[in-house]
């Protein structure tokens, strides 16, 4: 702030303050080196704060934002200097929707200093902060953000524009959270991870915009040694319960179903779809558009576009009602099904099976050789297993 203090106050009219200059502000020491001015650019600032305050005064929310938006015929009649002390006077002048004008001074002495018209931005921000909530003031709170009660926001964390944070929720460590993101009461972000080799190091959790995050779910920042970040990307839901361990990586459009488990250092790519109580297993990966049944075991990853389920997990064919839903066309979902024949259907080892896949001109497509290049790139190995149940058996198609 670059006020001192406030002398005359006429609420709606008129307000004056004091800027005591003193030699030790570290703008002098640049500004001029031996011979200290104060910046014009300075004066214009302080001259706006208190405009601020005045145009604040009449705002029926607390939150309101009042912001520079220009300056007009402004006039540096006198240099300030330190030991100055400048009488800042403000007068409202017209208000038209969102943009105020005041008519602005400042005095060094009884010497004009600078004068001017400030154009003032008024924005209603509809922040609000339960008063039994625990936000501390180090923590960056974003435009048209609610938190509930008894929340509790920690020192380091930053919240995007028109979050809701739920009654009792608690937001933790070195978390950053996008705009439009939903935490439910009770949810639990970005606390230590449960990997006993984590030693307090300050590690991350970067949550894009536009989540969800329902009751109970828990999701832990990374580690020293698991690359230091875990990271989600926008438009997830994650139902109650959920657990997404250390060092994962979840990519956009992605559901959870309640209890959904994610061991650490998983990465499950867009539009995977994991369902109620399903765990996938450390440094494990899932496809895009995959699809993981009810309280499946996934040990190994999990291929994109297809169905799998159970425990151990096997895999039942292409998630084809899925990717109608997502606007997949006939034509791909016919290359994508005869490219499972060959890896779930024929006699071929997954080495052959991927040579005559990537030999099959009639299949390519840069979905079929997405799916080629996971199962290649993977580590763990991937589900390649088929059910053994009858057609009438089989989990349905989804």
């Amino acid at each position: 702030m670059l006020v001192d203090a406030v002398l005359e106050h006429e609420p709606g009219r008129r307000l004056v303050a004091v800027k005591n200059v003193t030699v030790n502000e570290e703008f002098f020491q640049g500004h001029f080196p031996g011979a200290p001015l104060l910046p014009a650019v300075l004066m214009v600032e302080s001259l706006s704060q208190v405009a601020a305050i005045l145009v604040r005064d009449g705002e029926t929310t607390p939150q309101t934002r009042v912001y520079l938006r220009g300056v007009n015929g402004a006039k540096f009649r006198r240099q300030v200097v330190p030991g100055d002390r400048l009488r800042l006077e403000i007068t409202l002048g017209r208000r038209r929707g969102g943009v105020a004008f005041v008519q602005a001074a400042a005095y060094a002495g009884e010497q004009l200093a600078t004068e001017c018209e400030l154009v003032l931005g008024v924005v209603a921000d509809r922040t609000s902060i339960h008063p039994s909530a625990n936000v501390h003031p180090s923590a960056t709170i974003g435009p048209g953000t609610s938190i509930g009660p008894h929340a509790t926001v920690g020192p380091h964390v930053v919240l995007g524009a028109g979050c809701r944070i739920g009654a009792s929720s608690v937001i933790e460590g070195w978390t950053q959270i996008g705009d439009g993101t939903e935490v439910y009461p009770f949810a639990s972000i970005g606390l230590s991870p449960q990997d006993l080799k984590y030693k307090g190091e300050p590690t991350r959790l970067v949550i894009g915009k536009n989540n969800v995050f329902r009751e109970f779910v828990t999701i832990h920042r990374g580690t020293g040694g698991g690359g230091g970040v875990t990271t989600i990307g926008d438009r997830n839901v994650f139902m109650a319960y959920v657990h997404v361990a250390h060092d994962c990586h979840v990519g956009n459009n992605t559901i959870f179903g309640n209890m959904a488990t994610l061991g650490g250092h998983v990465h499950v790519e867009d539009f995977a779809n994991i369902s109620a109580g399903s765990g996938v297993h450390q440094f494990c990966r899932v496809g895009r558009y995959a699809f993981i049944g009810g309280y499946s075991v996934v040990t190994k990853d999990a291929l994109p576009y297809a169905r799998t389920v159970g425990n151990r997990a096997r895999i039942y064919g292409l998630n084809t009602i899925g990717l109608i839903r997502r606007g997949f066309s006939n034509d791909v979902i016919t290359r994508l099904k005869r490219t499972f024949r060959y890896l779930l259907q024929s006699k071929l080892n997954t080495s052959s099976a991927l040579q005559h896949i990537e030999a099959d001109d009639t299949l390519a497509c840069s979905d079929v050789q997405y799916l080629v290049d996971f199962i290649r790139h993977s580590e763990r190995g991937v589900i390649l297993r088929r059910a053994t149940r009858k057609s009438e058996d089989l989990p349905p198609d989804d």
